[in-house]
């Protein structure tokens, strides 16, 4: 065996097997059995997808494949491809392999606010930092610990995700749970977890979403355009109007929670501070944004796409679900913008808000958007 053959499978080894193990030993260092139970399941799930991977090259290989999947998968190499060359995006190693976890989603994240507070409730982790969400491999072991943030009076939200990044610790497989999507839903999911790893600050992820957002909707308009696609271009713009009205509706519901909790600059006028006239206010709001999607919908010709969004119960944390992803994409837009969408210049920019703190980042990326 050449000498650089086992510098790789050392190094293979360190990522795939090693570094669950030692995930298991941090948490087993920590406090108590929730949290060495936590990473327990973090470590497993994460050992399944990796050991359950096969080779892309293998399966188009085989004639046993199915060719529905054999289609998928030579759309994910052109993918890759295109994202490395057109969008300046690190592929490496990803989506060269493909795991079918016989299961729909690859995780479920569980996101809390106060009830009084439109802040996120955050959990640290080894490696990635902090973040607003913790995500559980079992859809069940998800809901059990989100009752047990009801119990503590926290709004709460279980949703499902269909493609994560491990931002570059694996070469991470595509997934039977995205895998399927349509040709258009599957760009822009590569193209956002490619975002990750081309980008990503510990500690801030309404930063870190935001940007991969913005390389997914520059990414898919790209490709499409590059496909000569008209018709689904045309209806993508279509649909990112509406994820426009949509998002503008819920970020103007989130400033008004805000001012009922008194965390905004501006205070609703002579707001009563008991906790009842508060739960008022906060339900008034909701019904008020329920409402105005109403009147949306009307607009679209009596669909949404975002009724099973409202067929949910609304609190803070469903409301931040939708600011995480898309508070500060208008500004990365303008930024890419000003930047005449010349992404690397773009990236460039974005890497030098890293040594800022996140209010300072935030606040220099939204200072782009004034005139």
């Amino acid at each position: 065996m050449s000498s650089t053959r086992r510098v790789r499978l050392l190094a293979k080894l360190l990522r795939e097997i090693l570094f669950p193990g030692l995930l298991l030993l941090l948490a087993w260092a920590g406090t108590g059995c929730e949290s060495s139970s936590y990473y327990r399941q973090a470590a497993a799930g994460q050992f399944q997808i990796l050991t359950g991977a096969r080779s892309v090259k293998s399966l188009l290989a085989d004639p046993q494949t199915p060719p529905e999947l054999q289609s998928k998968l030579r759309l994910l190499l052109d993918l890759r491809a295109f994202a490395a060359k057109e969008l300046c995006l690190p592929t490496d190693g990803h989506y060269l392999s493909y795991t079918d976890l016989k299961r729909p989603h690859a995780v479920w994240t569980v996101q809390a606010a106060p009830e009084f507070s439109i802040r996120p409730k955050s959990w640290w982790y080894p490696v990635v930092g902090s973040a607003t969400y913790r995500g559980y491999f079992s859809e069940a072991a998800a809901r059990r610990y989100a009752a047990e943030l009801a119990r503590e009076h926290f709004d709460v939200v279980v949703e499902e995700v269909d493609a994560y990044s491990t931002l570059g610790w694996f070469q991470d497989p595509a997934l039977n749970t995205f895998l399927s999507y349509p040709e258009k839903d599957l760009a822009r999911t590569i193209f956002h977890e490619l975002g990750h790893q081309r980008f990503y600050i510990a500690g801030d992820t309404d930063f870190n979403e935001a940007f991969a957002v913005t390389v997914e909707k520059e990414g898919l308009r790209r490709w499409l355009l590059a496909r000569g696609n008209t018709a689904d271009f045309e209806k993508y713009q279509a649909r990112q109007a509406q994820k426009k009205q949509f998002v503008d509706l819920v970020i103007a519901a989130r400033r008004q929670l805000a001012a009922v909790y008194g965390e905004a600059a501006e205070r609703m006028a002579a707001a009563p501070g008991s906790d009842e006239e508060k739960r008022r206010r906060k339900a008034a709001v909701l019904e008020q944004l329920r409402q105005e999607h109403a009147k949306l919908k009307e607009q679209w010709g009596g669909r949404s796409p975002y009724d099973d969004w409202f067929a949910e119960p609304l609190n803070n944390a469903r409301l931040n679900t939708v600011a995480t992803y898309f508070d500060l994409v208008p500004a990365f837009e303008r930024l890419l913008a000003q930047n005449h969408g010349d992404l690397p210049r773009f990236y460039e920019a974005v890497c030098r808000l890293r040594r800022l703190s996140n209010e300072q980042r935030h606040q220099e990326l939204l200072a782009a958007m004034k005139p």
